[in-house]
């Protein structure tokens, strides 16, 4: 089968996006997803999505990690999607999208900056050094001193695998405090089972546990080997914060075909 693809990053996430409105890739199997997302044998990627038709929506987001397994939610690539909807001729002031996690809405404003409505979060579970919760994606917050020198690989991997994670998995974020708005990330990503240039879900469960507003409206800005993304969101208290937005650019970097 040959397989026109779409090759977009947002801050180092890169991703395969496949147009699939009219179903032609619906046989795609977990080891072909697997072999495109390979950076030696296939196109390479962190992971693969569909854009699909939605009956009431403007369209559904379907992701797969590069393991080739269905996952769930991925902040950058729902922004990359988005961005390769524009592209694609899809022109809406706002664009609403349902993915794994349910609706999502999202906006594209004039500095090209893609901005992603993420779910509400509505627990925390909080531990000495570190947090956990669910941002569409679970994720193991933890907070660090000099993260550039943190090996994340090995680190992220004894805690992902770790008694208490490794059946279901979970993303590791390495999170250092920059000053009073602005933090560094590091992310290894399950599913990627490496360190990743960025993690939008990850990068959003870091933002919230730096709030440097007690509670009410807050911004938080991330450096990420990958690039510049903020955060914004309403802290209600320190297990709940809605209006949640992930924000930063979202780049087409080239098409191309495949044979699998």
């Amino acid at each position: 089968m040959k397989i026109e693809f779409f090759k977009y990053q947002g801050t180092g996430n890169d991703f395969v996006i496949l147009e699939n409105r009219d179903h032609k890739y619906d046989s795609l199997t977990p080891q072909q997803v697997k072999h495109i997302c390979n950076r030696r044998f296939g196109v390479g990627a962190d992971g693969l999505m569909l854009l699909n038709n939605h009956p009431e929506l403007d369209f559904e987001m379907i992701y797969f990690n590069a393991d080739g397994n269905e996952s769930s939610m991925c902040g950058n690539g729902g922004r990359c999607l988005v961005q390769f909807a524009k592209n694609q001729g899809m022109h809406k002031s706002t664009y609403h999208f349902m993915a794994i996690d349910g609706k999502h809405e999202a906006d594209i404003d004039m500095h090209h900056i893609v901005r992603l409505k993420m779910q509400d979060v509505n627990k925390v579970e909080y531990h000495s050094g570190y947090a956990i919760l669910n941002t569409g994606s679970p994720h193991f917050v933890k907070f660090a001193d000099n993260v550039e020198n943190i090996d994340v690989v090995q680190t992220g991997q004894e805690i992902r695998y770790s008694k208490q994670f490794a059946v279901e998995g979970i993303n590791v974020n390495f999170v250092e405090t920059i000053d009073e708005d602005g933090i560094f990330v590091r992310t290894y990503e399950r599913g990627v089972e490496d360190e990743t240039m960025s993690c939008g879900t990850g990068v959003t469960a870091s933002a919230l546990m730096n709030a440097h507003n007690e509670n009410g409206f807050n911004r938080v800005e991330i450096r990420t080997p990958g690039g510049h993304l903020s955060v914004e969101y309403n802290k209600i208290d320190d297990e709940h914060f809605d209006n949640i937005w992930l924000c930063g650019p979202a780049q087409f970097v080239y098409k191309g075909e495949i044979e699998i």
